[in-house]
């Protein structure tokens, strides 16, 4: 090769001098990119909830005063300022809600998340929904429901919640208990993409008979939790109601004890009914005949939810006379899907 003595383009280039020496033009922006980057010595950070960075999910109780008369509404259980989030809140990826309709009144639900699920408390109505379950084609139905009954619908699914009419003198409201994964996708940045599942219902009647037969075998009493879990033909890998929702409908019968048991998926657990003397206690350790280590006590009430965290270990007891249903809604379906739910049951428990 003839050296010319010439500077090639490489070595000119925008930003060099015809004698190859770099420049910067006047009003032009330099970012090397490393503003944002920090450095931390590995026990500095390996743990940022012991190390305060990230706050710890405590047991909050919701009592059923929350949804009891007034007008039609929606009731967040906000738990943002704990969690220490810039958005409505139960638990890290989980937002419970009270939904109250009053006989012949309306509410709207807007598309929040991939999952919601709805339980009914009381009352009775419908709920007109209009999705998008692939590309940008809608499609509508109508979804009914009455006390005990449980349905979810999937991503884009804009609804309209009406409660029958009733009795002209009839006070007695609709109730729905709702629970969206709509903060996982606020910390992830991103919204609903597409349907993962259908529309789906469970029917309160068909799900009691089949709780029924599960309390009915000779082998409940030996078991930590006589319930039915919740599935869906859409999951088959996880075994849940949708692919991030988890859903059980548990019965406790009069006299028993649910042994502790603990998994690190965040339980929002509603009291579907009870009489007074039913409680959880949850703490972070056993002692070695298997009893929680200074717990704390949550009191159930027919229709009060609370926020068992993850991790934690929880037992259920009934001290009354009569059977009480719990409904733990977690978000297991995406722990199961990461194999991290991580689930285990202490001494005496199978």
């Amino acid at each position: 090769m003839v050296d010319t003595g010439r500077m090639t383009s490489a070595e000119t280039g925008p930003n060099r001098s015809p004698a190859g020496e770099p420049f910067v033009l006047v009003g032009e922006p330099i970012e090397d990119w490393t503003g944002d980057a920090r450095f931390f010595e590995y026990t500095e950070a390996v743990d940022p909830l012991r190390g305060g960075a990230i706050t710890a999910v405590t047991p909050e109780l919701f009592g059923p005063e929350l949804h009891q008369g007034g007008p039609t509404r929606i009731v967040p259980l906000d738990c943002s300022d704990a969690l220490g989030v810039p958005y409505t809140a139960t638990s890290p990826a989980l937002l419970a809600s009270y939904i109250v309709v009053r006989p012949g009144e309306m509410v709207a639900t807007a598309p929040d998340g991939t999952s919601e699920l709805y339980y009914c408390l009381s009352g009775s109505g419908h709920s007109d929904f209009e999705t998008a379950a692939s590309g940008d084609d809608l499609s509508s139905g109508t979804m009914p429901w009455r006390s005990g009954d449980l349905f979810v619908l999937p991503a884009r699914c804009t609804t309209v919640h009406y409660a029958d009419p009733g009795d002209a003198d009839d006070d007695h409201v609709a109730v729905l208990y709702r629970v969206t994964d709509a903060p996982l996708l606020h910390y992830l940045g991103v919204r609903p993409w597409e349907a993962r599942f259908r529309p789906t219902r469970f029917d309160g009647t068909a799900t009691r008979a089949r709780l029924a037969e599960v309390a009915a075998h000779p082998d409940a009493d030996a078991r930590n939790r006589v319930s039915v879990l919740l599935g869906n033909t859409a999951t088959p890998q996880t075994l849940t109601v949708t692919h991030t929702l988890w859903a059980m409908l548990g019965v406790l019968p009069p006299g028993r004890v649910q042994r502790p048991h603990r998994h690190q998926s965040v339980a929002l657990d509603l009291v579907v009914d009870c009489e007074p003397g039913c409680y959880s206690l949850v703490g972070e350790e056993l002692d070695p005949s298997g009893a929680i280590v200074d717990p704390r006590r949550v009191d159930w009430q027919p229709g009060s939810a609370f926020v068992t965290p993850p991790g934690a270990w929880h037992s259920h007891h009934n001290e009354s006379t009569t059977p009480a249903h719990l409904l733990p809604v977690q978000d297991a379906g995406l722990h199961t899907y990461l194999r991290s739910l991580d689930i285990r049951f202490g001494p005496s428990s199978t």
